[in-house]
Formats: structure tokens, sequence, C-alpha cells
């Protein structure tokens, strides 16, 4: 068989299950540190991946921005090559503002938890 013609080489199984498995650890990472947050901490958000990132969804229970207090998104962090990203949702326009990078994830967790403007927490 030419080597220009060879089918591309399957990933062994194990790889496959190293990536659910960091993914499970990053989830549960970004649900800690949210039980530390400032605003509405008596509702329970979410965290799920998407194929942009880590999507932040809460209840919104100001009514602000659903008035039924359905589930909205919160925020996206994105692994980049030097770190992370995170935005905001603006529900007007219905698409994520990037709000701050950062190399530690930690980092913008923190941002994403004080939220003093409450651009994330509406």
């Amino acid at each position: 068989m030419n080597p220009r013609t060879r089918p591309p080489a399957r990933q062994p199984q194990h790889a496959t299950h190293a990536v659910v498995a960091e993914s499970e650890l990053l989830r549960r990472r970004v649900l800690r540190a949210l039980e530390r947050r400032e605003r509405y901490r008596y509702v329970r958000p979410d965290v799920q991946a998407s194929d942009d990132g880590w999507v932040v969804t809460s209840p919104c229970c100001s009514r602000n921005v659903d008035p039924d207090g359905g589930v909205i998104d919160i925020a996206l962090l994105q692994r980049t090559g030097g770190g992370w990203t995170l935005s905001r949702r603006d529900h007007a326009s219905a698409s994520w503002v990037r709000h701050s990078k950062g190399v530690r994830l930690d980092t913008l967790l923190d941002v994403l938890c004080e939220d003093p403007q409450r651009v994330f927490w509406p």
C-alpha cells in the first residue's frame, strides 16, 4: 500500500476516555468555583461543553432577561493557545462578547464569580 493512500490512523480507545475524563474534571472544577459566586447564590448554575468551549447557564432569578425565570446563558469559557478567554452573553443581540483573557482559568473564574457590574449575572 502506498504511504500516501493509507487510511488515517485510529486513535486508541483509551485516548478518547482520557479526553472525556479531563473534560468532566474541568466541568466539576468550574462548578465548584461557581459555588463561591456573589450573585444569586440560591440557584444552581450548570456547565456544559459546546463547540465553542464551556457554557455556564443559570435560571434567570432577576427576571431581567427572561420574565418567566427560564435558564439563560451566563458565560462562555474558551481554551486558547496561551490560556483562557471569558465571554459574557449579550442577551439583546444574542451573541457572546469577549470580556477578559487570562493564562490561568482560576483568575477568570474569580472574575465570573465576583461580577460587581453584573455583566455576567444580570
